[in-house]
């Protein structure tokens, strides 16, 4: 089979490698143009454009679907297309080019959290099972019939990082088992079923954390936008970044042993600390927040690299209280 591949970031490099390995005839790589990388904005290609060029593929870069791109894609003889992440509208022009149509990938079970920010939005809603979907390209924005399904379990700890490395992976599998069956004509899709959701792109002010929300949103929202756009909060007026945390445990009331704790009508655990100020707790730095507070890990202080909390934490211990914002 003949096939055009379309994607840009590294989430979508296994595909194009598993569909190489998988034999198909890649006729070109289509991908969006270099940008700019790094304080210095240096002009860098796209990961699937760097992995293109190390398979000795014909790269094609643009960030929107020209007359003259089509009918470029016309003289390639594609039979299909198969799209991951490439971050443009493929326009009904483009669509038809492919004989058999164009194949996305899509990292959530649709039509759960159709959008540009999948696995972030699952992350943030605490959904207990993820996974990835391959269907068939049209005009809405992931509506189009399904070929095949692949699910995973949605661990609390996880970040959408984390996550999509996974996806990326499983879902080339998924990606080539669905073309496999298109050219050997075994699958065909069927329409899409339940409820939709939306899942747009979470912006930076999406990352900002708001202490006086219960702990479980608190960490849903930092591992969300771990490692984009990125968690922060501000102390002082100033940025800082944050790491992922973890739930802290309810240390018990002063002068009460670890049985007297835990029994039923047992004295009452010391207070956790009030929303947004944080704690040194032995060798852990708490941070209050609505209900429980949540171990700091690690954190980035504006103008500083990322830096374990308990070393940042002793360090500012002089300023008095520290209370994020």
């Amino acid at each position: 089979m003949r096939i055009l591949f379309a994607g840009t970031p590294e989430v979508a490099v296994p595909s194009l490698r598993a569909l190489v390995d998988a034999g198909f005839d890649v006729a070109a790589v289509l991908t969006r143009v270099d940008a700019p990388v790094g304080r210095r904005k240096v002009l860098t290609p796209s990961p699937v454009a760097t992995a293109a060029g190390e398979l000795g593929l014909p790269v094609l870069k643009a960030n929107r679907f020209t007359p003259d791109l089509i009918d470029h894609l016309g003289t390639l003889g594609l039979d299909a297309a198969a799209i991951v992440a490439y971050g443009g509208i493929v326009p009904p022009a483009g669509l038809a080019v492919p004989a058999h149509g164009w194949v996305n990938l899509h990292f959530s079970v649709l039509p759960a959290w159709r959008g540009a920010a999948p696995v972030q939005h699952a992350v943030l809603a605490g959904d207990d099972v993820t996974g990835a979907t391959t269907f068939l390209l049209e005009e809405g924005l992931d509506t189009g019939p399904v070929f095949g399904v692949m699910t995973e379990t949605l661990e609390p700890s996880a970040t959408s990082g984390e996550v999509l490395g996974r996806l990326s992976h499983s879902g080339a599998v998924l990606l080539v088992q669905t073309l496999s069956g298109i050219q050997a004509g075994r699958i065909t899709a069927t329409p899409q079923t339940g409820d939709p959701s939306s899942a747009p792109k979470l912006t930076i002010d999406d990352a900002r954390i708001d202490w006086t929300q219960p702990a479980v949103a608190v960490r849903r929202r930092v591992n969300a936008v771990t490692p984009e756009p990125g968690a922060w909060t501000t102390l002082d007026g100033q940025r800082v970044k944050l790491g992922p945390v973890t739930p802290a445990p309810v240390p018990p009331a002063p002068g009460a042993d670890a049985q007297e704790a835990d029994a039923p009508g047992g004295r009452s655990a010391q207070a956790p600390p009030a929303p947004g100020v944080v704690r040194v707790a032995g060798r852990q730095v708490v941070v209050g927040t609505g209900t429980e507070a949540v171990v700091l890990g690690a954190l980035q202080p504006a103008g500083k690299k990322m830096m374990n909390a308990l070393d940042w934490a002793r360090g500012a211990a002089a300023r008095g209280e520290l209370v994020f914002e």
